[in-house]
């Protein structure tokens, strides 16, 4: 890739190799960011039963877990208290709650619940809660140690990809549509296209890796190629051979089809990135996925046509005038849908101007906006400084046409970096949606119960809510109920709201303010008679 950049720009343009030299830079630095990031992604755990760090006097008979949004598991497993995994073979899946059969008795300890999901947009979330029986001991060790192998080929596939999709398809499109008879950069293309046709099937592995915490050696084991396939990736992934598939054919194919040929596998570029990922999954998606196609559509028109371009100026081949002239009065209305698109999904995806340094996905698009103001302004210093001199004949124009050209084509290349660095990092809109969940616990007791839930379960004014039931599940008509946090490490007093009975069998505090995150100790004073007073608790863990 760097040697045909070379090739394209001027080989004494050393302010472009300097650039090449930041870009690469940045590049490596920004995946390093991406990679140090959670790996969660669209769906968030919410509800879990047992609560985690609950201690149960038995073992319960199943196990649930409940997401912001519907998932599909992946590997749940069951670590013993001595580090016996035990896989989890027997769930359902109701709406948003995912319940597991215990397989077994399981003896006094502490045990990890381990779980692996996949959320609507294709990627992996995954986590565990700990729970004992009868008391709680040294808990197990589970590795959440990050594979950089895996996350490193995974990025470096995605980058791949982009350039098949946008540099290799697009470039098709380009000699098919704007180059007229001219053929100069048809072998670029086609080396773009070939990378794309491995990177994609490459990356369906890797997704599959990525979704069940397999290393890279597992790679060529069916499990995994399935896996992948039935995430929403693997369309994504279906569409990416088939828009490959098409430009390829229009290079090699009977020019009559080449433009036809071309013109499917656009669609197949803004299809395939519309198929899944962070934008796709977002609400409404009857805005965000047309958003996605026309947005994926518009990089391939504009990226793909650079190279081309480039060779056909610098090489001064015929029609190279006419490609320029074509390009040029394209390009307007192209950018001006490609930044719109961009700008709703931004918007949809960021929310607030705070999450833009606050998240390390709004970092990455504070970068990636910086390439940009970059490469557009670049771009219409080509547009009206450089294009009009450059269609006469200048020359000397052409020259620092093809130069500009060559550091816009290493401008795209760092986009394609930082745009690969989101798959490892959750839009704000979804921490925002997870943030926005309650967190709820069960506390049980042989005297009573109650089922409480805290809204929203982040640190800040929140709302309680409290169904108290008797011990074997029955109704139970409290006199007084009052709700107690207490966070002792902290050195922060104990919170003691009485709670109000609204109407709708169950007890509320409102207007409660909880000052920092972490794991709080919840108390609930449940009086039952004039002379006899229940009082339950257990660990409840408040999010930033």
């Amino acid at each position: 890739m760097t040697a045909i950049s070379s090739r394209m720009v001027d080989t004494n343009g050393k302010r472009v190799g300097r650039i090449a030299g930041g870009l690469l830079a940045v590049l490596m630095a920004l995946m390093v960011m991406a990679s140090t990031s959670p790996a969660v992604a669209h769906a968030a755990l919410i509800k879990t039963d047992p609560a985690d760090g609950a201690v149960l006097a038995q073992a319960p008979a199943q196990f649930s877990l409940t997401f912001s949004e519907p998932v599909s598991p992946l590997v749940l497993t069951l670590v013993k208290p001595d580090g016996t995994p035990v896989a989890l073979t027997s769930f359902r899946l109701t709406d948003q709650t995912l319940e597991i059969d215990n397989p077994q008795a399981l003896k006094s300890g502490t045990h990890v619940l381990s779980w692996r999901v996949i959320s609507a947009d294709g990627h992996p979330v995954g986590g565990s809660l700990l729970f004992s029986i009868g008391a709680p001991t040294e808990p197990p060790v589970v590795s959440e140690a990050v594979d950089w192998p895996l996350r490193s080929s995974i990025w470096i596939g995605k980058v791949f990809l982009y350039i098949g999709l946008f540099l290799g398809v697009g470039g098709a499109f380009a000699l098919a549509w704007l180059a007229g008879n001219g053929r100069v950069g048809q072998r670029f293309v086609t080396a773009a296209i070939l990378c794309g046709l491995v990177a994609a099937p490459l990356s369906l592995g890797f997704q599959g890796l990525d979704a069940l915490g397999a290393p890279l050696s597992h790679l060529a084991q069916p499990v995994i190629w399935r896996t992948g396939l039935g995430t929403s990736f693997g369309w994504t992934v279906l569409v990416a051979l088939t828009a490959l598939g098409l430009a390829l054919l229009s290079l090699a194919g009977p020019r009559v089809l080449a433009r036809p040929l071309a013109l499917a596998g656009l669609a197949g570029v803004g299809v395939a990135l519309a198929a899944s990922g962070h934008a796709s999954a977002a609400e409404p998606q009857w805005l965000t996925r047309p958003l996605v196609f026309v947005h994926g559509i518009g990089i391939a028109f504009w990226a793909g046509a650079l190279v081309p371009l480039g060779f056909a100026l610098k090489r001064q081949a015929a029609g190279a005038v006419a490609f320029l002239r074509r390009f040029s009065s394209a390009i307007l209305p192209v950018v001006a849908v490609l930044a719109a698109a961009g700008v709703v999904i931004a918007v949809i995806q960021v929310q607030t101007t705070s999450a833009l340094v606050g998240t390390a996905y709004g970092r990455l698009l504070l970068v990636k906006l910086a390439l940009l103001v970059f490469l557009f302004t670049l771009a219409a210093v080509n547009r009206w400084k450089l294009t009009a001199s450059a269609e006469a004949g200048a020359t000397e124009v052409q020259r620092r046409l093809t130069r500009s050209i060559g550091v816009e084509i290493l401008i795209v290349l760092a986009i394609f970096g930082v745009a690969a660095g989101w798959r490892f990092t959750p839009p704000p809109r979804a921490l925002a949606i997870a943030a926005a969940q309650p967190v709820s616990v069960h506390i049980h007791a042989l005297e009573a119960m109650a089922d409480l839930s805290i809204t929203p379960g982040h640190a800040g004014p929140v709302a309680a809510s409290m169904i108290i039931m008797t011990g074997d599940f029955g109704p139970l008509d409290a006199k007084e109920v009052t709700l107690v946090l207490s966070k002792p490490d902290s050195g922060i007093e104990p919170l003691k709201r009485a709670a109000t009975k609204p109407g709708d069998g169950s007890w509320r505090v409102d207007n409660l303010v909880i000052p920092v995150p972490g794991r709080w100790t919840v108390r609930i004073d449940i009086l039952v008679s004039d002379f006899k007073m229940v009082k339950i608790e257990a660990p409840v863990d408040i999010r930033p």
